[in-house]
């Protein structure tokens, strides 16, 4: 295929290797991934959006779809095929008397957030506000206001979707509703999402920001059980990690280990002191960042021009006592990663209170999310890290075999199926069969289509 023949076909750019912002439009968020593909198209449209999947077909190329480019499997891009890049469908329209908006699959958590907290209304996504809403609220949504509120699909109304045919549908419980159930946790496998209208929850000022602790066993064990025990307006990320050089902690104890976490209490503001207490008894905080704020500035400043490269392994557990602590931190002083990392995400809440099988979602009695991550110098160093988090995460298994798909990185069919399992997985499969018999969308954590009745 020529760029230029590719050109005429859509209202928005089309970009070959050899055009102007080329590499730019290539760059995803994660280092380490660097392919290169036949074109990239910014669509402009639900029409360019059709084009693009048609050119596809015809030319038989791998299909990427890009929206924030935060794909930890690289699956945002893709070598040799074609982008459908979908940054620019960006709109956002908010209908305040009944709490709804529509916006479309490029737009970004942060910008969203912003536009919408002019009317002190939210909608929970994740918790980095470059991430596209479009791969966020496809995989699940895990975030900020989610023990409060559930999931980004728990807030999701509707969407416009464009299938592997070519057509242009509105999904929602009356109107394929099987094909909603799936958007709502099934990923990416389905079609070309466009535009999302989202319910909108009534959330303004919040009490929020970073909290320092020096990482014992006592310390972890402590605030798992104080995330567990909090009100469901507390929503709680502990990141034991080894601590970097930030400003706002004294020198002497960079590199040690710590929890880092990003706290945000969303509840009546004169009840956060005593929501917030039991984290801060835990030890002499290192650093405490947790203050009143407008919600939409809860999301941390980012480097655009920041492309970590790391390994990582998601997966859910159902405590964190004082030996699985132990060993965590054991691991983690271990390691010679430059940055190591379990991050510890308390569920519950409201995402326990939807049904298990009502969306394909289906972890919803899970009560932690874990996430092991290291970071590697050069493709050389990645095997040795990849075995640490392995290791890691084995060590601290406790019989929950699913995952979050949002985080799973280049697992394969066993990933999908620790993301999907049992009936939910061959109901994907039934519905990827109806809507994308071809699979077409199949750069992703692929859903492949049913074989048979």
């Amino acid at each position: 295929m020529s760029t230029e023949q590719s050109t005429r076909q859509f209202r928005g750019p089309a970009l070959g290797p050899h055009d102007p912002g080329y590499d730019e439009a290539r760059t995803v968020v994660m280092g380490g991934i660097d392919p290169r593909p036949d074109l990239i198209v910014r669509v402009a449209d639900a029409d360019d959006v059709a084009g693009v999947i048609e050119l596809a077909r015809q030319a038989g190329s791998e299909l990427a779809v890009r929206s924030g480019g935060h794909s930890g499997a690289g699956h945002s891009t893709t070598d040799g095929g074609i982008v459908l890049d979908v940054r620019d469908l960006d709109s956002f329209e908010i209908d305040v008397p009944s709490r709804t908006a529509w916006a479309g699959a490029g737009l970004t958590a942060g910008r969203y957030t912003t536009a919408a907290a002019e009317h002190g209304l939210a909608t929970g996504f994740g918790d980095t506000g470059s991430v596209g809403l479009g791969g966020l609220t496809l995989g699940g949504g895990v975030g900020l206001l989610s023990r409060k509120y559930g999931l980004t699909i728990d807030s999701l109304l509707a969407a416009e979707v464009v299938t592997a045919d070519g057509e242009l549908l509105r999904v929602d419980d009356r109107s394929h509703p099987d094909l909603f159930w799936a958007i709502r946790g099934g990923g990416g496998s389905f079609g070309v999402a466009t535009r999302f209208q989202f319910r909108l929850h009534p959330v303004d000022d919040v009490v929020g920001g970073i909290l320092v602790l020096p990482a014992t066993a006592e310390v972890v064990a402590g605030f798992v059980a104080a995330a567990e025990a909090a009100p469901d307006e507390l929503t709680t990320i502990a990141n034991v990690m080894t601590l970097p050089p930030v400003p706002f902690v004294p020198a002497e104890h960079h590199g040690s280990l710590v929890v880092m976490a990003l706290i945000c209490f969303a509840g009546d503001p004169g009840a956060a002191d005593r929501a917030l207490a039991p984290f801060v008894d835990l030890a002499p905080p290192l650093a405490n960042l947790v203050a009143p704020m407008k919600y939409a500035n809860i999301f941390l400043p980012e480097d655009p021009d920041y492309h970590p490269t790391a390994v990582s392994q998601t997966m859910f557990m159902k405590s964190v006592d004082l030996d699985t602590a132990t060993t965590i931190l054991d691991r983690l002083a271990a390691s010679d990663a430059t940055m190591r990392v379990t991050q510890l995400r308390v569920l519950g809440g409201a995402i326990a209170r939807v049904a298990p099988a009502a969306t394909a979602y289906a972890h919803r009695t899970s009560r932690i999310m874990v996430n092991v991550a290291a970071f590697y110098d050069g493709q050389d160093d990645r095997p040795a890290k990849a075995d640490w988090v392995a290791d890691l995460a084995r060590a601290i298994y406790q019989g929950d075999d699913g995952a979050y798909v949002n985080f799973l990185a280049q697992d394969g069919q066993a990933g999908v199926r620790a993301a999907y399992p049992g009936q939910t997985g061959d109901r994907l499969e039934r519905i990827k069969a109806t809507y994308d018999p071809g699979n077409v969308f199949r750069r992703n954590q692929n859903i492949r289509p049913a074989t048979g009745p």
